[in-house]
């Protein structure tokens, strides 16, 4: 009988582990689905037109873009700066090894607004006489131009495949869209698009007044007027874009909780330096950009809603008008309270994700 307790204590003891391991498995599998991830679902090829330089809600953008790659959720295929700052293809570099991902490439505009910056100086910090964060990155006058390596990741790409994600100025996407065949495609731009891409999801512009203001002027529009006007005219109809406006990133702030007690895996993070260079400990930062990054990634999970179909025209002063159209290719994010909590767990848990660096 002794000797029977015992096995029986031993067996229940491997079941006890084989379950726990079981709840452990199906707790991680309803985690991320109900972050908004999916089991079964293809990557999205993504090419970033960023700004990064003035607001630090592009550096979580990207990080994010390379944690939902690390869930193989989307494929960074490349990334383009529409500023103009000395340190911009340094740091985008910075923050791609970080996550593992040395190799995405890089273009930059050589025509837009030249934008100070209070973090982009943390790719210059050395700790004993090394990078903090190591990129191979020396100058952005070593980087191809932004159009270029738009055109040149279009055409490598299937057809109607690739998502955009336009988070600063349309500088641009307003020079893909008028650019002319050349030796990468014999297609012009807005044939390429047509083509080649399945959408754009833009941070730009206000759906709503914004503390009463009727009127109000979003600065990637207010900043790069002309090119946000030619974007918007000459972005083929066919080929839909998907705004977010300055309002749903004022509602989904990023908690400065997460930057106090989430990154602490490592002893130097790129998002948590550059972070508190930015904005300093005691703020909850609009998350601008990283919602364009979400629903571009994850469209279907009811993080936001979509309004009806329509127009979007960009005035001298550069307001955002938009106007219902049956057919329209533009539609704008909404977003309830409730999705609101969601959303901002959501960007909590994938901005602090650490990196997960293939074998």
């Amino acid at each position: 009988m002794r000797f029977g307790a015992v096995g029986e204590i031993k067996m229940n003891s491997r079941v006890r582990r084989r379950v726990s391991r079981l709840v452990t498995s199906l707790v991680a599998i309803c985690a991320m689905l109900w972050l908004g991830g999916s089991l079964a679902q293809a990557a999205v090829p993504i090419i970033f037109d960023t700004d990064i330089s003035g607001d630090v809600d592009d550096v979580l953008a990207l990080a994010m873009l390379h944690t939902l790659a690390d869930r193989k959720e989307c494929d960074l295929r490349a990334v383009t700066i529409s500023k103009i700052n000395p340190l911009t293809g340094r740091m985008v570099d910075a923050v791609n090894t970080f996550y593992g991902r040395p190799n995405v490439p890089i273009g930059v505009t050589r025509d837009a607004q030249h934008r100070e910056s209070k973090y982009l100086k943390l790719v210059e910090t050395h700790d004993d006489g090394n990078l903090r964060y190591p990129h191979d990155v020396k100058s952005n006058e070593d980087l191809p131009e932004a159009v270029m390596l738009l055109r040149r990741t279009l055409a490598a790409a299937e057809d109607h495949s690739i998502v955009i994600v336009q988070v600063g100025l349309a500088a641009n996407l307003a020079d893909l869209v008028e650019s002319k065949p050349d030796a990468i495609s014999e297609l012009r731009g807005v044939e390429l698009i047509r083509k080649k891409v399945r959408l754009v999801q833009v941070m730009a512009g206000a759906f709503k007044p914004i503390n009463g203001d009727m009127h109000y002027l979003e600065a990637n529009v207010r900043n790069g007027i002309g090119s946000m006007q030619r974007f918007s005219d000459r972005w083929p109809e066919g080929v839909p874009v998907i705004w977010s406006g300055f309002e749903i990133g004022i509602a989904a702030a990023y908690p400065r909780e997460s930057i106090a007690r989430d990154f602490s895996y490592v002893d130097h993070h790129v998002v948590r330096e550059a972070y508190l260079l930015h904005s300093g400990p005691n703020h909850d930062r609009p998350s601008w950009d990283l919602t364009s990054v979400l629903h571009a990634v994850r469209p279907n999970d009811d993080y936001f809603g979509l309004s009806e179909r329509g127009r979007v025209k960009v005035d001298d002063d550069g307001y955002v008008h938009f106007t219902l159209a049956a057919n329209g290719r533009d539609r704008y994010l909404t977003m309830t309270h409730d999705q609101s909590l969601r959303v901002v767990e959501a960007l909590r848990h994938l901005v602090s994700q650490p990196p997960h660096y293939e074998q």
